[in-house]
């Protein structure tokens, strides 16, 4: 079932608008959903567009399995989440995409969660699975990059994950269960998901502490599936028939068979983390937060093929096949079957000490760290299915990755809190270090490293001093000044490939160094009791991640080396934002505009030395993102105990200038084309009734328009593996809040059984069930 965009925008906007229309007409308690361009109250640094939900929120409205579902109705935001447990979930904002991972910061009471190591759907995904949902306190989402406090990263948005600590004894277990059927091509399956939850906390006089713990059991729906381009050859006589191929289209609109479904994963995972706080004083605490994660992943395919005698077939060393009549390499349909396992323990831990608000200075100081303490993938390369438990195969080994951040903050009233002044500044330090060799095995289970493959190593390290300055002009009138200057180096540099010919090419890549300066203004204006109106602009560096810099190229079956030259991406951002809050309701317009120079994308483009393009990541010359965002919610609207919220996103993103394109077919252009992975349209929608003070009954919607994966949108087919096609799901959830101690919960999460792509499938209708008990 497919909808189109206008028309399916215009329905939300018109819901909206009518929810807008009667909040003007009568004044109630707010839901707070959505905030506006006011300064986050927990961060008076912050004058970007805000918009937050709480935990009683989260309980309440949403189907949450892990912490980033909670952000999927926030305005313009998705969190590419494939499967319940999936650690390549990136963030994608109102300006930036799903590939891009290092355009936006996600962070938990300080610790930087954005593995910025790389910039990409893979790796670089924020490490969500180190916050567990039952800690939440709030989720806020900063806008733009309008703060100094946050390094250039912050131009698609700052996410953070306020967690709580306990005043008094608690204790909690929650089990989770969601069952999704899913069918496509020859995958007519179930896959289920099952999650336990606790929590334990108490807050004895200066000392409090707070231990969770969850294990996660999921079964995910294929993530992949096996193509071969339709060959032109007819078939010969004499070649085996191998039957149960489903014809089908590219992402190009180009005749492919799928021959099988890959990454069938079932993920088991354990987390774990303490918090420790300590009230030095009065006026001084510190917090002390140590986190661990384990996942063991184990990732099967399924192949749609037989012979004629009913076997299942994956391919063969040698010869050719005949499939719907035409003739086919076997080896080429071996290539598209292999299957993978992951082993992963990673650690995080910070230390926060800071002044209470309430003075005339308050300082924090914020030491965090996060290590890859194992980080194994191994994929197998031989025949399957007997290669399947063994035999030849690659082994990357990403431990010892990892990051460091060091961040020292102060604000001072230089004539007392209640002077117009405001200043606030601070010192920052991080650095991110790289490590991915992969090794050939003899046996890939095992996970033997018999020979070194290929490498790539490196590091980054950036030095920021900001400074921001909130001067009340006049009681309606507040000015934000500020500036973020930074130092960034890249260093230890080195990449190992192999060609095809089995000889190894070592090089150590030369440090490069970068800084710049990043001006911000923000200027707010209260118009009346209920209006106020925020002019912002922002510039932002973003500086390359390791993966950029010292990734292997792949040119055909060799590789080539990495550019570690790129330069960082230029950013000047702007939004005008008029905001009405009334004691029942909120709406919010923002209008945005974003230019990037230097924008890195990976796009195809030729490397010297090799005769035909190749994909890698480049800079693009320039870019523009610009567009409109309406929100708005109401409570008690049409009906007492109906409240309504809800947001729609224009964006008009294109490339204005790429030098360095080269056509991927005749007549093709980048120039004008979609900014690849921004759609046009996003929305969404909710309403929440509460028929009794313990009935919660929620009916969402998420909306968004096709996007393209390539700078010249030569991927016009968006249904399809590995296409990107817009989509509209509803989820629905029901909470009961059967007493003091006891609740339970049930929904359904794609309600309508959408099957759509972004890249990879994703999850059909999906049940889910919740028993919570709370002391």
């Amino acid at each position: 079932m497919k909808f189109a965009s206008p028309n399916s925008s215009l329905l939300l906007a018109t819901c909206m608008a009518l929810s807008v229309q009667q909040a003007w007409a009568d004044d109630q308690i707010p839901v707070v959903q959505v905030t506006g361009s006011t300064p986050d109250p927990t961060d008076i640094r912050s004058p970007a567009t805000i918009a937050t939900v709480t935990a009683r929120q989260l309980a309440e409205t949403n189907n949450v399995m892990n912490v980033e579902d909670g952000l999927k109705y926030l305005p313009s935001i998705l969190v590419r989440k494939r499967f319940d447990g999936d650690t390549q979930a990136p963030l994608a904002t109102r300006t930036t995409g799903i590939n891009a991972s290092a355009r936006s910061l996600v962070m938990a009471d300080g610790v930087m969660l954005s593995a910025l190591v790389n910039n990409n759907n893979g790796n670089g995904s924020p490490r969500w699975f180190m916050v567990a949902p039952e800690e939440i306190e709030s989720i806020a989402v900063m806008y733009g990059p309008y703060s100094a406090a946050y390094a250039g990263n912050s131009y698609g948005a700052v996410v953070k994950l306020n967690t709580r600590m306990p005043t008094q004894f608690e204790a909690s277990v929650k089990l989770n269960a969601a069952s999704q059927k899913f069918g496509l091509y020859g995958t007519n399956d179930r896959y289920g998901t099952q999650d336990i939850s606790t929590t334990l906390g108490n807050r004895d006089g200066a000392l409090s502490w707070f231990v969770s713990a969850t294990h996660l059991d999921s079964h995910s729906q294929p993530i992949t599936f096996a193509t071969l381009n339709q060959s032109a050859k007819p078939a010969v006589p004499g070649d085996p028939t191998i039957n149960g191929a489903y014809p089908d289209l590219s992402r190009t609109n180009g005749a492919i068979q799928v021959l099988g479904a890959g990454n069938i994963t079932h993920t088991v995972q354990d987390s774990a983390k303490l918090k420790l706080a300590y009230d030095f004083s009065r006026n001084v605490s510190a917090v002390y937060t140590l986190g661990y994660w384990h996942n063991d992943a184990d990732a099967g395919t399924n192949s749609y093929l037989s012979t004629a005698s009913g076997a299942p077939y994956y391919g063969g060393a040698s010869g050719n096949v005949n499939i719907g009549g035409k003739s086919y390499s076997a080896s080429s349909v071996a290539g598209q079957f292999s299957a993978n396992s992951s082993t992963q323990q990673h650690w995080m831990q910070s230390l926060d000490v800071k002044s209470r608000h309430g003075a005339d200075w308050d300082w924090d100081v914020v030491a965090s760290n996060y290590h890859y303490a194992t980080d194994l993938t191994r994929t197998s390369s031989g025949l399957l299915p007997a290669g399947q438990n063994g035999g030849a195969g690659r082994t990357a080994d990403a431990g010892g990755t990892g990051w460091s951040t060091l961040d020292l903050s102060a604000s001072w009233h230089p004539d007392g809190l209640a002077g117009p002044h405001v200043l606030s500044f601070g010192l920052h330090g991080d650095q991110f270090k790289l490590v991915s060799p992969t090794y050939n095995s003899v046996n890939w289970t095992q996970g033997d490293e018999t020979s070194l493959y290929s490498n790539s190593l490196g590091k980054t390290r950036t030095e920021a001093l900001w400074l921001q300055d909130q001067w009340r002009i006049a009681p309606t009138l507040t000015a934000t000044l500020g500036a973020r200057y930074e130092q960034w180096r890249a260093f230890d540099g080195y990449n190992y490939a192999t060609a095809n010919n089995g000889k190894g090419y070592a090089v150590s890549q030369p440090a490069v160094e970068r800084k710049g300066l990043s001006p911000k203004a923000s200027l707010n204006w209260k118009i009346a009791p209920l209006w106020q109106a925020t002019a912002s602009f922002g510039k932002a560096l973003r500086f390359p991640t390791v993966g950029e810099l010292y990734q292997n190229v792949q040119t055909g079956t060799t590789y080539t080396q990495a550019n570690p030259f790129l330069r960082p991406e230029n950013v000047k951002s702007g939004e005008l934002a008029f905001e009405r809050n009334g004691d029942g309701s909120k709406l919010r317009l923002s209008l945005f505009e974003e230019h990037v120079s230097d924008a890195l994308i990976s796009q195809t483009s030729f490397i010297s030395g090799y005769a035909t393009p190749v994909s890698f990541t480049q800079n693009v010359d320039k870019t523009r993102q610009r567009g409109i965002e309406l929100v708005g919610e109401r409570q008690n609207a049409l009906l007492p105990g109906l409240d309504l919220s809800g947001s729609i996103t224009y964006v008009d993103a294109r490339i204005l200038a790429n030098s360095s394109y080269v056509p991927t077919s005749a007549g093709a252009t980048s120039v004008g084309a979609h900014t690849p992975y921004v759609p046009e349209w996003r929305a969404t929608a909710m309403a929440t009734y509460r028929p009794a003070e313990k009935w919660a009954i929620t009916l969402a919607a998420r909306y968004s328009g096709k996007q393209y994966g390539t700078v010249d949108n030569t991927d016009v087919n968006g249904h399809s593996y590995t296409g990107f096609e817009g989509y509209l799901v509803a989820d629905l959830r029901v909470h009961y809040q059967l007493s003091r101690q006891w609740s339970l919960a049930g929904g359904v999460d794609n309600l309508n059984n959408r099957d759509y792509y972004l890249y990879h499938p994703f999850p059909q209708r999906t049940l889910f069930t919740e028993l919570k008990f709370n002391y």
